[in-house]
């Protein structure tokens, strides 16, 4: 009996997404499974509705960005009596024997929990710029991301030397500063903040003045839109929270460079990348990598390893439980923060 797969991409979209789709694709194509995409993530699963893409070139997927299922913030377990009960009678209408979640932080928990609560025969990949996802070195999307970030800071300090400037450049990443960590680093930015450690912006003007004592002219700094700043031990950053308990996040570049002009009389802009990151053609390596963790994951399928996920670890293509990637948020480490020190230098306190 042919076996029938779901497939569907949940949350932020990421380059890459279709060529994961294209390497899961290809593989359930070749052992002659059937593969059925819903749209836009979880919504496609609540509402039914199907996209047929049995006919479609997986060979020349990979190369497009976004994701050509389409993507949407809907989430099983936001109102769990209704939804949960929905996505479950679409997997029975279609005869599902397996459903692959290609997601961050939000649609591989939902998948985990409908394998854990309900016996979901799903297998997870792992996308999300944002790189937050434990059990993984790595996360499609992210170096595609970190790239657009480090072109753009590369660009601005044409523009920002011209007039004596200093450009913040406000990256995304939520809660993680791994984009603007790695960026930062690779575009060699004066100072870079991050949400894994407070900014004081008494703290960001001396180095900022440091650097304009030695000659500078202007500078760049790197900022995730998470990053929590304080000013004379008070903090500025918003106190709102979303229905995650999560502090909302964004605005921090504005926020500084109003402050660093008015401390230091150095003429201050903000730039946020915002879309930018997730927008355009993956790099190659996301591409490749992508379209081996969608060939894990059509593995998975075929094996039966339900509630597992395809992942990286020290280079190579492995599985690991479901529940290990979505147990905590990973975030950066103090061992990689002490290692570029200088880098990170105006994020502690005085």
């Amino acid at each position: 009996m042919t076996v029938r797969v779901g497939v569907l991409t949940g949350g932020g979209d990421a380059p890459g997404l279709n060529a994961a789709i294209c390497g899961l694709g290809r593989r359930l194509v070749e052992a002659d499974a059937e593969l059925i995409g819903f749209a836009d993530g979880w919504r496609g699963m609540l509402e039914d509705d199907t996209r047929d893409i049995k006919n479609w070139n997986f060979q020349h997927l990979l190369v497009h960005g976004g994701t050509l299922l389409g993507s949407s913030d809907a989430y099983p377990y936001r109102d769990p009596d209704v939804m949960v009960p929905k996505v479950l009678a679409t997997i029975k209408r279609h005869r599902l024997d397996a459903l692959v979640a290609i997601g961050g932080e939000g649609t591989l928990g939902a998948a985990n929990r409908l394998f854990q609560e309900h016996q979901v025969p799903v297998v997870g990949i792992p996308k999300t710029i944002d790189n937050d996802l434990d059990a993984t070195d790595f996360t499609f999307g992210f170096f595609s991301a970190v790239e657009v970030a480090t072109r753009a800071m590369d660009d601005l300090r044409s523009t920002a030397e011209s007039h004596s400037r200093v450009m913040v450049v406000e990256c995304m990443g939520r809660h993680a500063g791994w984009i603007t960590a790695y960026a930062g680093v690779a575009a060699g930015a004066e100072g870079i903040l991050v949400p894994e450690r407070d900014a004081h912006i008494e703290a960001l003007c001396q180095r900022l003045e440091q650097v304009r004592n030695g000659g500078a002219r202007h500078a760049i700094i790197a900022v995730a839109e998470g990053t929590r700043v304080y000013e004379d031990g008070e903090c500025l950053s918003p106190s709102e929270r979303d229905e995650w308990g999560n502090y909302q996040v964004g605005g921090v570049a504005e926020l500084l460079a109003q402050k660093v002009a008015a401390k230091l009389r150095w003429d201050a802009r903000s730039l946020v990348l915002g879309h930018l990151q997730r927008a355009g053609k993956p790099l190659a390596f996301d591409r490749i990598f992508a379209l081996r963790l969608g060939a894990r994951a059509a593995r998975l399928v075929l094996e039966k390893k339900f509630g597992r996920m395809a992942a990286m670890q020290a280079g190579e293509i492995v599985d690991v439980p479901l529940a290990d990637a979505v147990a905590a948020r990973k975030v950066l480490t103090s061992a990689f923060l002490d290692k570029y020190e200088s880098f990170f230098l105006p994020i502690g306190e005085l």
